[in-house]
């Protein structure tokens, strides 16, 4: 988004679907939904909503066939509110920040628990050798 308009509709964009979605639609299948960020075209024509679902698996497909099933109402609202010439088409994507940002935690935690046990280990090691391993010149004795 280098033009900082489509920036301004990208945020009203997520108001409005955020609000509208607030106020509840008449889909019993719609959890609890987040709408995280939206991304519009620099023609203003396409916006990708992303999205995150509060529940299990089958919730989560329940919501997006919810959205999917809503996309016209919603684009109708958005045309109401955001007052341009023309209404950008909506397409909804689950948004995987989420789970991979819980994926991304639970490597960095192995990562330290593993640090953790080098460090033991390394705390009782002993050298295999001398301490100082490298070859130093002689001293003769004759001087």
């Amino acid at each position: 988004m280098s033009n900082p308009r489509t920036g301004k509709v990208a945020e009203r964009i997520q108001q409005i679907i955020a609000m509208r979605l607030d106020k509840g639609l008449r889909d019993p299948r719609l959890g609890f939904v987040t709408i995280t960020e939206v991304r519009v075209t620099g023609d203003l024509q396409h916006a990708s909503v992303f999205y995150t679902v509060y529940g299990s698996e089958t919730e989560q497909k329940d919501s997006a066939a919810a959205l999917k099933a809503a996309t016209g109402m919603l684009r109708r609202e958005v045309g109401k509110q955001l007052g341009t010439r023309l209404t950008p088409t909506l397409e909804f994507i689950h948004d995987e920040l989420p789970e991979s940002a819980q994926q991304m935690s639970d490597l960095l935690a192995e990562a330290k628990r593993r640090d953790e046990e080098a460090a033991a280990i390394a705390a009782n090691a002993s050298y295999a050798g001398e301490e100082d391993p490298y070859v130093k010149p002689r001293e003769d004795e004759d001087a």
